[in-house]
């Protein structure tokens, strides 16, 4: 796909939806938004803010107190989560290595230069490339575009990435159609856009603001 259909896009889901005011504020917490990531991995949305609220109810958020507390009080938190004792256990020697490697502030890696952050992250446990960016993204402003389970499958569908390419290709995909300053926007809108016309199974096409412009690749297939 061109620069131009892509821009055409865009400008469609601009019109359609409203970017959440939190993309405009500045990333207050980067290890609160470590953790809501983490309990994100194959999880729903809304199971995700229920763990994620209860959480953060018990504990503060940071490395410190996540490496106090016990095992057993983080899974309690995190049971509305799948898989929550594997992340139970990946939160908490994370929270040890940070605070062993960084001082507790994983701001350290995302004030190097966008690659060598992202690898540093990368090396850690439990920081897959989706995780990376989203920390890359919305915390240190670097450019890249997270591919979550909505983007990765919309992105496909419309043609902007290839059908059946890898995390990076897509991730690439993206890049190269859109400016970096768009990048966050591009990431957000194609989250909406998933969630409420592009779904997983049974997509509502007829009524989605880019049915005129969407090849629907693989759709009848999925």
């Amino acid at each position: 796909m061109g620069r131009e259909k892509a821009a055409k896009i865009l400008e469609t889901l601009r019109r359609n939806f409203s970017l959440p005011e939190w993309t405009g504020s500045p990333c207050r917490n980067v290890f609160a938004t470590l953790i809501r990531t983490i309990i994100s991995q194959n999880t729903s949305d809304v199971n995700t803010a229920r763990a994620f609220e209860k959480i953060s109810k018990k504990f503060r958020m940071t490395p410190e107190a996540f490496s106090k507390a016990s095992l057993e009080e983080i899974e309690e938190c995190l049971k509305p989560a799948g898989l929550y004792r594997n992340k139970s256990r990946m939160i908490k020697r994370l929270s040890n290595i940070i605070l062993e490697k960084f001082d507790g502030k994983l701001e350290k890696v995302l004030a190097l230069p966008t690659e060598e952050a992202r690898k540093t992250l990368l090396m850690l446990p439990g920081i897959g490339r989706k995780t990376a960016d989203i920390l890359l993204l919305f915390c240190a402003k670097k450019p890249v575009v997270p591919v979550d389970t909505h983007v990765n499958r919309v992105s496909r569908r419309l043609g902007l990435a290839p059908a059946q390419g890898s995390y990076e290709e897509v991730r690439l995909a993206l890049q190269s159609l859109y400016d970096a300053e768009d990048y966050l926007a591009v990431h957000v809108l194609l989250i909406l856009l998933g969630r409420k016309y592009c779904k997983a199974r049974k997509p509502l096409c007829g009524s989605c603001p880019l049915n005129d412009v969407c090849p629907r690749v693989n759709v009848e297939d999925e």
